[in-house]
């Protein structure tokens, strides 16, 4: 599918992780989604070439839709809007809605934004998916442009939960890194010692689509994935669910403390279709001393039975996905 504008590449990673870690990072990092973006036919402006309103992009799937914002402009400038128009529309009044009117949420990334429609779209319409396979069974999802209407003008502030523009955007990224710190290791102190420099810089990793100035700053904050002896058993939990908190580590005392099975917590959030947002404390360790995985923490959280659920495909969005 073709672009406007330049495609950005960046070097190959020279960060010192296991092969599998590194992959499963890097192909997290460059999945792409197709969007269609289409501006409004009755805000369009007098003069406007109507046969070009119509944008496709491959957007990453790790980046916010007030990112686009910027090659977006520079396209219809240059390509539908004539030089008055250009002139009067301003990008603060441009906001977006899904082709069926569902008001985007502009601290999603793309790819939440993108399979949380996709799925709910699938979900919603069971007897259409059953009787075009004739078994009853959820078919494979096809790969489809996500179509985004382009509003220019009043755009619904009270109805976003924060101003649609990059700035506000980096400061709701910012917070859910520091959330995310905090439940990983009891406190934020990781985010919250890091230079002004790499503060920006981690956000401008995922501003740029920059793998590697990314990751000079994340791996500063996330668990360590070098080979590491597991403990023999969890710590005692102070709650009967296999997903309660397990107590601090203390960090003077652990061998590894920075390691990813002395962490408190798990980040996790799950995205349900047409549900509420769930967030839980999953702690690296069951209480059986084996490993935890996404599969205990599903079949606790998801009130569906999980082979009914996992048919649509995977509903759940780690809480950045790119940080794991």
């Amino acid at each position: 599918m073709s672009t406007y504008g330049t495609t950005r590449h960046h070097a190959p990673s020279s960060f010192a992780t296991s092969a599998s870690v590194a992959l499963f990072r890097r192909l997290a990092w460059e999945g792409t989604v197709p969007l269609e973006i289409r501006v409004d036919p009755k805000e369009l402006p007098a003069n406007s070439d109507r046969g070009l309103e119509c944008y496709y992009i491959q957007a990453p799937r790790v980046s916010y839709l007030p990112l686009l914002m910027p090659e977006l402009r520079r396209f219809l400038m240059d390509v539908v809007f004539d030089d008055t128009a250009a002139r009067l529309l301003k990008e603060e009044d441009w906001w977006f809605e899904s082709e069926e009117g569902t008001l985007l949420k502009w601290h999603w990334p793309i790819g939440l934004i993108y399979d949380n429609h996709t799925i709910t779209t699938s979900v919603r319409a069971p007897s259409t998916a059953s009787s075009s396979t004739g078994t009853g069974a959820a078919p494979d999802l096809e790969i489809l442009p996500l179509k985004l209407i382009l509003h220019l003008v009043s755009p619904p502030t009270e109805k976003l939960l924060l101003p649609h523009s990059q700035e506000a955007c980096k400061q709701a990224f910012m917070g859910q890194l520091k959330e995310a710190d905090f439940i990983r290791w009891g406190n934020t102190k990781r985010m919250t010692g890091l230079r002004k420099t790499d503060q920006d810089g981690i956000w401008e990793g995922i501003k740029e689509h920059n793998f590697d100035e990314y990751w000079r700053v994340a791996s500063k904050i996330v668990p360590t994935t070098a080979p590491t002896t597991r403990p023999s058993s969890p710590p005692p939990s102070s709650s009967a669910s296999a997903h309660g908190r397990p107590p601090s580590n203390d960090p003077q005392s652990s061998p590894d403390r920075d390691g990813a099975y002395n962490v408190r917590s798990v980040p996790v959030r799950l995205y349900l279709p047409d549900g509420p947002v769930i967030q839980d404390l999953v702690p690296p360790m069951l209480e059986d001393a084996k490993v935890d995985v996404t599969h205990p923490f599903l079949r606790q959280a998801i009130p569906t039975p999980l082979p009914t659920i996992f048919q649509h495909t995977s509903l759940f969005y780690s809480h950045h996905t790119h940080l794991a």
